[in-house]
C-alpha cells in the first residue's frame, strides 16, 4: 500500500489563549503525514526552503515518511504562517502570510508518486490539483481539501477537479460557501452530483459527517480538557481518515470502513489539537490511538 500526499511543508508561528510558539513544523502535508504514517506507508510532495534542515526532516522521517520527493529550493525560505486564536477555537485568525517558495511550486512527482494507489491533494491550488491528478496514473482513490480562498478567487478551476476525484473533504462553512446551500445535507449531495461519491464535512468541535450516495453517518468530537492549538486538525483527520483506508486496502470503500475510518481521522485529530504544532502527534504509540478508538466507541455507544 502506498499513500502520496502532495500539500504544503510549512513553518508556523501560533499564539492562543493557552500559551504561545515561534517556528514550528507545520503545513497541510506535514500534519498529514504525520498522521497518516500510522496506518501506512507515506510519501510527501512539497517544496521546502535552505532554512527547512535535518531537525525538520528528522520528524517526517522518523515515522517512516519518505521525504524523497521533498523538493529543496536552494536560495528560497520555507512557507511561512503567522496566526493566532482568542477563546472561540474553531475561528483561525491570519496575522502573516508569506509563500516563499511556495508561490512557485510546480509538483513534481516520481515514478512511484505517479504509481501510488492512493493521493491526497492537499489544499494547493485548484489547477495544481487538478494537473497532479493528471500525472497520478495509478490512483485508485483520490480525495482532496481546499479553503474559502480558492473557493472565492478559483472556483471554476475547483469544480473542475472535483469532477475528477473521489473524496471531498471540506469543513462545513467551506460545503456551503461552495455550494450556496445553507443546509450541509443539500450541500453535500450537491457535491456528490458533480462526480465525487464521498463527501466528509470537518466540523470542529462539533464532530465531523459522512456523506455518501446511500448513506449518512456524523460523529461528535471527543470532549478534550485542553484545546491547546487546533492548528492543522483538518489535515490530521484527513491522514487519519485516509490513511486508515489505505492501510486497510480500501481503495473502493465500503461504508462499514468509511465508518472506521472516520473514527481514526477523529482520532487523530483529537490528539492533534493536544499540544501545539505536531507536538502531540509526534509523541503518539499506536496504543493511545486504539484507546482513543475504544473512547469514540464508549462515547457513541448506547
Amino acid at each position: 500500500m502506498a499513500l502520496t500526499v502532495v500539500g504544503s511543508i510549512a513553518f508556523d508561528a501560533v499564539r492562543t489563549p493557552f500559551g504561545e510558539r515561534e517556528r514550528m513544523l507545520g503545513g497541510s502535508a506535514s500534519h498529514f503525514a504525520l498522521a497518516a504514517s500510522f496506518f501506512t506507508d507515506v510519501r510527501v510532495v512539497g517544496p521546502v526552503g535552505e532554512d527547512f534542515g535535518p531537525e525538520e526532516i528528522g520528524v517526517l522521517e522518523a515515522h517512516g515518511v519518505s521525504t524523497a520527493d521533498i523538493e529543496r529550493v536552494e536560495g528560497g525560505s520555507t512557507f511561512f504562517w503567522r496566526g493566532h486564536y482568542d477563546h472561540d477555537m474553531n475561528v483561525a485568525h491570519t496575522d502573516d502570510t508569506r509563500l516563499n517558495v511556495f508561490a512557485d511550486f510546480v509538483p513534481k512527482l516520481c515514478d512511484d508518486n505517479r504509481d501510488a494507489e492512493m493521493l491526497f491533494l492537499g489544499n494547493i491550488q485548484p489547477e495544481l490539483q487538478r494537473q497532479v491528478r493528471a500525472e497520478a496514473r495509478g490512483a485508485r482513490f483520490v480525495a482532496l481539501d481546499s479553503m474559502n480562498l480558492w473557493i472565492e478567487t478559483a472556483k471554476d478551476a475547483l469544480l473542475a477537479v472535483i469532477s475528477e476525484i473521489d473524496c471531498v473533504l471540506l469543513n462545513d462553512a467551506e460545503l456551503r460557501m461552495l455550494t450556496a446551500e445553507p443546509n450541509l445535507v443539500v450541500a453535500a449531495r450537491a457535491i456528490m452530483a458533480l462526480g465525487p461519491s464521498i463527501v466528509v464535512a470537518k466540523r470542529g468541535e462539533y464532530g465531523a459527517a459522512l456523506f455518501t450516495g446511500d448513506d449518512t453517518f456524523a460523529m461528535p468530537a471527543l470532549p478534550i480538557a485542553e484545546v491547546r492549538d487546533p492548528t492543522g486538525a483538518g489535515d490530521s483527520f484527513a491522514g487519519g481518515f485516509l490513511g486508515f483506508l489505505d492501510g486497510a486496502g480500501a481503495h473502493s470503500p465500503s461504508n462499514d470502513e468509511l465508518r472506521q475510518a472516520m473514527v481514526r481521522g477523529s482520532a487523530m485529530a483529537s490528539f492533534n489539537v493536544e499540544d501545539f504544532g505536531t507536538d502531540r502527534v509526534r509523541r503518539l504509540d499506536r496504543d493511545e490511538i486504539d484507546a482513543r478508538v475504544a473512547a469514540f466507541k464508549d462515547l457513541t455507544h448506547f
